[in-house]
């Protein structure tokens, strides 16, 4: 009998990780759906027909409302990526030790990573799924390829997910998570290209949103909402997307091992 088959661990020993999130995530689900739903009804109705109308002559030939979706829900994709990243990462390193009781199994760092971040990502995509529904209704797909926004908000949770787990990793108190949110995840959703173009701020901080992976998303789900062509090429923002997933995922292997491997 081999090693993996005697200790009953399936082919993947990561699924039995992202089930344990999933068995905890059953008894929260239904607050979580309310204002997945709540949330997209909110701002769109707030930003998109309250800021919507005193933007009269729309944004690069659309209106308002159906230029504002797309960043909204790379925005929210880009959010709820980070939001699990945080807290729910460090507190199983500092508090609740979840990730000492997983190495302590027969589960190698790599398996309790990628069981982890497979969890971030469903919360990523059933949240921008919500959002896609809630958007539909008012009217603001204007193309049969906003079925892609889905698998585009799956790399962009990944790309920042990553790296952040890497961070949530190190950092010695919870604090750092606050002054990531202040100084990078905010200035991020106000300044890449979410509620106005990129092109109308000063031209020497355009290199800087457009080194974000949320404006590479926000281009990618603008372009599939609205049936446009993206401001880049659909290859470049998917290999910059990619390599920020890449490289964050080799950060979070390094801090994991760092902290579970003695």
């Amino acid at each position: 009998m081999t090693g993996r088959a005697a200790t009953g661990l399936p082919r993947v020993p990561a699924v039995t990780v992202f089930a344990h999130y999933l068995v905890g995530y059953r008894r929260t689900w239904r607050a979580g759906v309310f204002s997945s739903f709540l949330l997209p009804v909110l701002t769109v109705v707030g930003f998109g027909f309250g800021v919507g109308a005193y933007v009269d002559q729309g944004v690069d030939g659309v209106r308002y409302l159906w230029w504002l979706v797309p960043g909204l829900i790379a925005s929210t994709a880009f959010q709820v990526a980070v939001a699990e990243s945080t807290w729910p990462v460090h507190s199983n390193f500092k508090w609740i030790r979840t990730y000492h009781a997983q190495v302590a199994a027969p589960l190698r760092t790599g398996d309790i990573v990628a069981g982890h971040l497979t969890f971030v990502l469903f919360r990523v995509v059933t949240s921008t799924v919500a959002f896609l529904l809630v958007t539909a209704l008012f009217g603001a797909l204007r193309s049969p390829w906003a079925v892609a926004v889905a698998p585009i908000a799956l790399l962009l949770g990944l790309a920042v997910a990553a790296p952040v787990f890497a961070f949530s990793a190190r950092v010695p108190s919870d604090s750092y998570l606050a002054l990531l949110f202040r100084f990078a995840v905010i200035p991020m959703t106000l300044f890449s290209g979410v509620f106005f173009p990129v092109e109308s701020m000063p031209a020497g901080l355009r290199p800087v949103a457009w080194a974000t992976p949320l404006w590479h998303g926000v281009d990618l789900c603008r372009a599939a909402t609205l049936g446009v062509e993206p401001r880049w090429s659909v290859t470049g923002h998917v290999l910059y997307l990619a390599a920020w997933a890449g490289v964050g995922w080799w950060l979070a292997l390094r801090a994991f091992r760092r902290q579970l491997v003695v």
